[in-house]
């Protein structure tokens, strides 16, 4: 299950050690995590082992169609949780990240990804399930149109270097780097007054944030400088 731990002023939040599918339960354990994060800090979001994470977990869903839609929601709500999210964020990409999980690293202001080994992949094309509303415009707002086009519409599988190459992730970098790389994108970004930094990602995602929450009730409130749900 995901944990977290802090390095000088970054928290690290680890996804886990398995395939980090997107249980009810893992998505809890995610938000646990992230309430405990305060203050003027940054964020870097990794995992162990193999996988970043393989998105949804279809397998929950066959059994539980009844829940889909709720189900959605919930994955739609941390998505757009990360994207608003009001300290810099990084994903660190250790390896797979399929559909979901995939969508999780573009949630984040920025992506490092492992060079050698590991795929970005937006399967749905593959799998016949179409991307929701929210999901297309959180992608679109991260991609130019040629690469939201080459990876939202193919299925293709992106190792490091052409995920960098298309605009995908922000930078590569051997296993033994991938974290200290992305704590040296974020760390010195951190300081920032997270109040602030919640209203700028908020206005700047303003479209994508209402598609990833529809029923959501809109708010002309400022954003409080606290990290609650």
């Amino acid at each position: 299950m995901p944990t977290l731990r802090s390095q000088d002023c970054v928290h690290i939040l680890d996804l886990g050690d398995t395939e980090n599918r997107f249980t009810p339960d893992w998505l809890k354990s995610v938000h646990t995590q992230l309430d405990s994060i305060t203050g003027a800090t940054a964020l870097v979001t990794t995992a162990t082992g193999k996988f970043f994470s393989n998105g949804l977990d279809l397998e929950w869903l066959t059994t539980h169609s009844d829940q889909a839609q709720g189900y959605v929601a919930d994955v739609q709500d941390l998505l757009a949780r990360i994207l608003a999210f009001p300290v810099p964020s990084v994903a660190a990409v250790n390896g797979h990240a399929f559909g979901a999980g995939a969508m999780l690293a573009m949630a984040h202001d920025f992506r490092v990804m492992r060079s050698d080994r590991g795929y970005f992949c937006f399967p749905e094309a593959e799998i016949n399930i179409p991307f929701t509303p929210g999901m297309a415009a959180l992608i679109q707002s991260k991609l130019t149109p040629s690469a939201a086009i080459a990876s939202m519409t193919t299925g293709r599988r992106f190792g490091g270097p052409s995920a960098r190459d298309l605009g995908l992730v922000d930078d590569i970098a051997s296993e033994s780097e991938l974290v200290t790389v992305a704590c040296g994108l974020v760390s010195p970004l951190a300081g920032k007054d997270p109040g602030t930094l919640g209203a700028i990602k908020s206005t700047m995602f303003a479209g994508a944030l209402a598609a990833l929450r529809p029923t959501a009730e809109p708010s002309t409130a400022t954003p409080k400088a606290d990290n609650s749900r």
